[in-house]
Protein backbone atom coordinates (compact mmCIF):
# COMPACT_ATOMS: atom_id res chain seq x y z
CA UNK A 1 0.00 0.00 0.00
CA UNK A 2 3.60 1.92 0.32
CA UNK A 3 3.03 4.57 -2.54
CA UNK A 4 5.65 6.09 -4.43
CA UNK A 5 7.55 8.61 -2.70
CA UNK A 6 8.92 10.88 -5.78
CA UNK A 7 7.14 13.77 -7.20
CA UNK A 8 5.47 12.45 -10.45
CA UNK A 9 5.83 14.35 -13.55
CA UNK A 10 3.74 17.95 -13.78
CA UNK A 11 0.58 17.82 -16.14
CA UNK A 12 0.19 20.93 -18.25
CA UNK A 13 -1.28 23.82 -17.79
CA UNK A 14 -2.02 26.90 -19.74
CA UNK A 15 -0.87 30.37 -19.65
CA UNK A 16 -3.19 33.14 -19.16
CA UNK A 17 -4.57 33.99 -22.88
CA UNK A 18 -4.50 30.92 -24.48
CA UNK A 19 -7.73 29.79 -26.60
CA UNK A 20 -8.94 27.09 -26.98
CA UNK A 21 -11.37 25.61 -29.18
CA UNK A 22 -14.46 23.55 -28.52
CA UNK A 23 -12.62 20.13 -29.56
CA UNK A 24 -9.62 20.72 -27.58
CA UNK A 25 -11.23 22.15 -24.59
CA UNK A 26 -13.62 19.02 -24.50
CA UNK A 27 -11.34 16.70 -25.26
CA UNK A 28 -9.32 17.61 -22.34
CA UNK A 29 -12.59 17.60 -20.22
CA UNK A 30 -13.31 14.59 -20.99
CA UNK A 31 -9.82 12.74 -20.13
CA UNK A 32 -9.80 14.70 -16.76
CA UNK A 33 -13.55 13.08 -15.67
CA UNK A 34 -11.68 9.55 -16.77
CA UNK A 35 -8.84 10.38 -14.55
CA UNK A 36 -11.05 11.41 -11.65
CA UNK A 37 -13.43 8.80 -12.00
CA UNK A 38 -10.63 6.19 -11.94
CA UNK A 39 -9.30 7.93 -8.79
CA UNK A 40 -12.21 7.93 -7.07
CA UNK A 41 -13.47 4.25 -8.47
CA UNK A 42 -12.42 2.43 -5.39
CA UNK A 43 -14.69 5.22 -3.03
CA UNK A 44 -17.64 5.26 -4.90
CA UNK A 45 -17.95 1.57 -5.00
CA UNK A 46 -17.47 1.54 -1.26
CA UNK A 47 -20.14 3.60 -0.71
CA UNK A 48 -22.19 1.79 -3.07
CA UNK A 49 -21.99 -1.32 -0.56
CA UNK A 50 -22.32 1.59 2.35
CA UNK A 51 -18.75 0.67 3.42
CA UNK A 52 -16.15 3.08 5.32
CA UNK A 53 -12.41 2.79 4.87
CA UNK A 54 -10.32 3.75 7.72
CA UNK A 55 -7.64 4.78 5.61
CA UNK A 56 -9.62 6.65 2.32
CA UNK A 57 -13.08 7.49 3.44
CA UNK A 58 -11.23 10.81 5.19
CA UNK A 59 -10.51 12.68 1.76
CA UNK A 60 -14.35 12.79 1.22
CA UNK A 61 -15.52 12.82 4.66
CA UNK A 62 -13.44 15.09 6.75
CA UNK A 63 -12.78 17.91 3.55
CA UNK A 64 -16.45 17.57 2.33
CA UNK A 65 -15.93 17.60 -1.60
CA UNK A 66 -17.51 14.63 -3.49
CA UNK A 67 -16.57 12.84 -6.48
CA UNK A 68 -18.74 14.76 -8.36
CA UNK A 69 -16.50 18.20 -7.83
CA UNK A 70 -13.52 16.37 -8.63
CA UNK A 71 -14.55 14.92 -11.88
CA UNK A 72 -15.44 18.77 -13.34
CA UNK A 73 -12.88 20.25 -15.24
CA UNK A 74 -11.46 24.12 -14.88
CA UNK A 75 -8.89 25.35 -17.54
CA UNK A 76 -7.31 28.02 -15.30
CA UNK A 77 -7.27 31.70 -14.72
CA UNK A 78 -7.59 33.62 -18.07
CA UNK A 79 -7.37 30.37 -20.71
CA UNK A 80 -10.85 31.23 -22.99
CA UNK A 81 -12.91 28.02 -23.95
CA UNK A 82 -14.87 28.86 -27.24
CA UNK A 83 -18.21 28.15 -28.25
CA UNK A 84 -18.84 27.02 -24.54
CA UNK A 85 -22.51 28.77 -24.07
CA UNK A 86 -22.98 26.33 -20.82
CA UNK A 87 -20.34 27.91 -18.69
CA UNK A 88 -22.39 31.76 -18.63
CA UNK A 89 -23.90 30.96 -15.63
CA UNK A 90 -20.78 28.99 -13.98
CA UNK A 91 -19.10 30.87 -11.03
CA UNK A 92 -16.41 32.80 -11.56
CA UNK A 93 -16.27 32.73 -15.29
CA UNK A 94 -16.97 35.95 -17.55
CA UNK A 95 -17.01 36.91 -21.14
CA UNK A 96 -13.99 36.51 -23.04
CA UNK A 97 -14.59 39.53 -25.39
CA UNK A 98 -12.61 38.96 -28.89
CA UNK A 99 -12.57 35.80 -28.80
CA UNK A 100 -15.84 35.00 -30.66
CA UNK A 101 -19.36 34.47 -29.14
CA UNK A 102 -19.74 32.31 -26.66
CA UNK A 103 -16.56 32.62 -25.23
CA UNK A 104 -15.72 32.00 -21.12
CA UNK A 105 -12.81 32.03 -19.10
CA UNK A 106 -12.33 31.95 -15.20
CA UNK A 107 -12.00 35.26 -14.31
CA UNK A 108 -9.50 35.67 -10.94
CA UNK A 109 -11.18 38.91 -10.89
CA UNK A 110 -14.18 38.20 -10.22
CA UNK A 111 -13.19 35.92 -7.12
CA UNK A 112 -11.34 38.21 -5.40
CA UNK A 113 -14.44 40.85 -5.38
CA UNK A 114 -16.14 37.89 -4.55
CA UNK A 115 -14.49 36.04 -1.76
CA UNK A 116 -11.80 39.06 -0.94
CA UNK A 117 -10.86 37.37 2.42
CA UNK A 118 -10.94 33.41 1.69
CA UNK A 119 -8.58 34.62 -1.56
CA UNK A 120 -6.76 36.40 0.71
CA UNK A 121 -6.25 33.38 3.46
CA UNK A 122 -5.28 30.87 0.67
CA UNK A 123 -2.59 33.02 -0.83
CA UNK A 124 -1.01 33.43 2.86
CA UNK A 125 -1.55 29.55 3.10
CA UNK A 126 0.33 28.43 -0.06
CA UNK A 127 3.17 31.16 -0.44
CA UNK A 128 4.17 31.35 3.62
CA UNK A 129 4.27 27.48 4.28
CA UNK A 130 6.59 26.74 0.54
CA UNK A 131 8.57 29.57 2.08
CA UNK A 132 9.35 27.82 5.50
CA UNK A 133 11.49 25.48 6.02
CA UNK A 134 10.02 21.67 6.76
CA UNK A 135 10.03 20.03 10.01
CA UNK A 136 10.99 16.67 10.31
CA UNK A 137 10.66 15.26 14.06
CA UNK A 138 7.36 14.85 14.92
CA UNK A 139 7.28 11.00 13.34
CA UNK A 140 3.41 11.60 12.63
CA UNK A 141 2.82 11.07 16.73
CA UNK A 142 -0.07 13.26 15.93
CA UNK A 143 -2.45 10.76 15.45
CA UNK A 144 -0.84 8.90 18.85
CA UNK A 145 -2.30 11.89 20.97
CA UNK A 146 -5.49 11.39 19.58
CA UNK A 147 -6.47 8.31 21.62
CA UNK A 148 -3.30 9.22 24.38
CA UNK A 149 -5.15 7.95 27.60
CA UNK A 150 -8.58 7.81 26.52
CA UNK A 151 -10.87 4.06 25.57
CA UNK A 152 -12.36 6.43 22.95
CA UNK A 153 -10.76 6.17 19.81
CA UNK A 154 -11.88 8.23 16.22
CA UNK A 155 -11.70 4.82 14.41
CA UNK A 156 -12.97 1.76 15.73
CA UNK A 157 -10.24 -0.53 15.04
CA UNK A 158 -7.79 -1.88 17.84
CA UNK A 159 -4.91 0.21 18.69
CA UNK A 160 -1.70 -1.94 17.58
CA UNK A 161 0.29 -1.92 20.76
CA UNK A 162 -2.53 -1.65 23.32
CA UNK A 163 -3.58 1.30 25.22
CA UNK A 164 -0.96 1.55 27.58
CA UNK A 165 1.81 0.77 25.02
CA UNK A 166 0.45 3.31 22.85
CA UNK A 167 0.28 5.86 25.69
CA UNK A 168 4.31 4.66 26.40
CA UNK A 169 5.19 5.54 23.04
CA UNK A 170 3.79 9.24 23.19
CA UNK A 171 5.39 9.69 26.78
CA UNK A 172 8.57 8.34 25.68
CA UNK A 173 8.66 10.70 22.20
CA UNK A 174 8.47 14.85 21.95
CA UNK A 175 4.89 16.41 20.79
CA UNK A 176 5.24 18.57 17.60
CA UNK A 177 2.38 19.23 16.34
CA UNK A 178 2.02 22.43 14.40
CA UNK A 179 -1.18 21.86 12.63
CA UNK A 180 -4.38 23.17 14.17
CA UNK A 181 -6.50 20.64 12.38
CA UNK A 182 -4.30 18.07 13.51
CA UNK A 183 -3.70 19.28 17.45
CA UNK A 184 -7.54 19.82 17.89
CA UNK A 185 -8.37 16.58 18.07
CA UNK A 186 -5.65 15.94 20.74
CA UNK A 187 -6.99 14.02 23.98
CA UNK A 188 -6.99 16.60 27.07
CA UNK A 189 -3.98 14.57 28.20
CA UNK A 190 -1.85 15.30 25.44
CA UNK A 191 -2.73 18.97 25.12
CA UNK A 192 0.12 19.92 27.61
CA UNK A 193 2.72 17.40 26.16
CA UNK A 194 2.43 19.40 22.54
CA UNK A 195 5.76 21.98 22.32
CA UNK A 196 2.99 24.33 20.76
CA UNK A 197 -0.06 25.25 21.24
CA UNK A 198 -1.85 25.94 17.64
CA UNK A 199 -4.62 28.04 16.91
CA UNK A 200 -6.66 29.17 14.26
CA UNK A 201 -5.60 32.55 14.44
CA UNK A 202 -1.55 31.24 14.11
CA UNK A 203 -2.17 29.11 11.50
CA UNK A 204 -0.88 31.27 8.86
CA UNK A 205 2.29 31.80 11.01
CA UNK A 206 2.83 27.70 12.02
CA UNK A 207 2.07 26.13 8.77
CA UNK A 208 5.50 24.11 7.31
CA UNK A 209 5.82 22.36 4.35
CA UNK A 210 7.18 19.16 6.46
CA UNK A 211 3.32 18.33 7.91
CA UNK A 212 1.29 15.76 6.30
CA UNK A 213 -1.97 17.43 7.26
CA UNK A 214 -0.30 20.95 5.68
CA UNK A 215 0.33 18.72 2.67
CA UNK A 216 -3.20 17.11 2.38
CA UNK A 217 -4.26 20.56 2.39
CA UNK A 218 -3.20 21.68 -0.47
CA UNK A 219 -5.86 19.58 -2.31
CA UNK A 220 -8.42 21.83 0.00
CA UNK A 221 -6.66 24.89 -0.69
CA UNK A 222 -7.21 23.97 -4.57
CA UNK A 223 -10.37 23.08 -4.52
CA UNK A 224 -11.47 26.20 -2.83
CA UNK A 225 -9.92 28.14 -6.05
CA UNK A 226 -12.88 26.57 -8.20
CA UNK A 227 -12.72 27.38 -11.42
CA UNK A 228 -9.17 29.32 -11.13
CA UNK A 229 -7.18 26.17 -10.51
CA UNK A 230 -6.70 23.89 -14.42
CA UNK A 231 -8.31 20.65 -13.91
CA UNK A 232 -5.38 19.16 -14.41
CA UNK A 233 -3.36 20.69 -11.11
CA UNK A 234 -6.57 19.55 -8.79
CA UNK A 235 -6.22 15.95 -9.71
CA UNK A 236 -2.33 16.31 -8.68
CA UNK A 237 -3.09 17.73 -5.40
CA UNK A 238 -5.88 15.20 -4.95
CA UNK A 239 -3.33 12.74 -5.77
CA UNK A 240 -0.79 13.75 -3.32
CA UNK A 241 -3.47 14.51 -0.41
CA UNK A 242 -4.92 10.29 -1.11
CA UNK A 243 -0.55 9.59 -1.36
CA UNK A 244 0.16 11.43 2.19
CA UNK A 245 -2.96 9.94 3.97
CA UNK A 246 -1.43 6.56 3.29
CA UNK A 247 1.64 7.28 5.23
CA UNK A 248 -0.52 9.32 7.22
CA UNK A 249 -2.20 5.83 8.79
CA UNK A 250 0.58 3.68 8.28
CA UNK A 251 2.27 5.17 10.68
CA UNK A 252 -0.58 6.01 12.99
CA UNK A 253 -1.10 3.59 16.56
CA UNK A 254 -4.08 1.50 14.73
CA UNK A 255 -3.58 -2.11 13.78
CA UNK A 256 -5.00 -1.80 10.32
CA UNK A 257 -4.09 -5.16 8.54
CA UNK A 258 -7.85 -6.11 8.11
CA UNK A 259 -7.49 -3.55 5.25
CA UNK A 260 -3.59 -4.19 4.23
CA UNK A 261 -2.06 -1.81 5.95
CA UNK A 262 1.28 -2.65 6.87
CA UNK A 263 2.02 -0.42 9.89
CA UNK A 264 5.69 2.24 9.38
CA UNK A 265 6.90 1.56 12.90
CA UNK A 266 7.40 5.17 14.17
CA UNK A 267 8.27 3.42 18.08
CA UNK A 268 11.48 2.26 16.12
CA UNK A 269 14.91 3.87 14.65
CA UNK A 270 13.94 2.28 11.49
CA UNK A 271 10.22 3.02 11.59
CA UNK A 272 11.28 6.89 12.47
CA UNK A 273 13.87 6.81 9.42
CA UNK A 274 11.21 5.76 6.82
CA UNK A 275 8.79 8.00 7.88
CA UNK A 276 10.85 10.85 7.91
CA UNK A 277 12.25 10.01 3.81
CA UNK A 278 8.47 9.57 3.16
CA UNK A 279 7.42 13.14 4.63
CA UNK A 280 10.38 14.79 3.20
CA UNK A 281 9.01 13.51 -0.25
CA UNK A 282 5.35 14.64 0.20
CA UNK A 283 6.84 17.60 1.33
CA UNK A 284 9.00 18.14 -2.44
CA UNK A 285 5.77 17.44 -3.95
CA UNK A 286 3.79 19.92 -1.85
CA UNK A 287 5.64 22.79 -2.26
CA UNK A 288 5.70 22.06 -5.96
CA UNK A 289 2.41 22.36 -6.06
CA UNK A 290 1.59 25.63 -3.71
CA UNK A 291 4.40 26.90 -6.12
CA UNK A 292 1.86 25.55 -9.62
CA UNK A 293 -0.73 26.88 -8.36
CA UNK A 294 0.03 30.51 -7.21
CA UNK A 295 1.61 30.84 -10.95
CA UNK A 296 -1.42 29.35 -12.51
CA UNK A 297 -3.44 31.82 -10.42
CA UNK A 298 -1.35 34.60 -11.19
CA UNK A 299 -0.87 35.89 -7.40
CA UNK A 300 2.37 36.88 -5.91
CA UNK A 301 4.17 34.01 -3.92
CA UNK A 302 5.36 36.61 -1.96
Amino acid sequence: MTPAVGAPAATRTDAPGTVLDRATWSARADAHAERADALTAAHRARQARREKHPVHNFLFTYYGYKPAQLRRWHPGVGVVLQDAPERAGWRWYSPAPGSGDAAYAPDSAAYAADKPELARLVRLMLARTAARPGQFGCFGLHEWAMVYRTPEHRHAVPLRLGQAGTDAVVEQGELRCTHIDAFRFFTPEAVPRNRLHPTRETQPQLEQPGCLHAGMDVYKWAMKLGPLVPGELLLDAFELARDTRVLDMEAAPYDLSDWGVEPVRIETAEGKAEYVRRQRGFAERGNALRARILEAWQEPAG
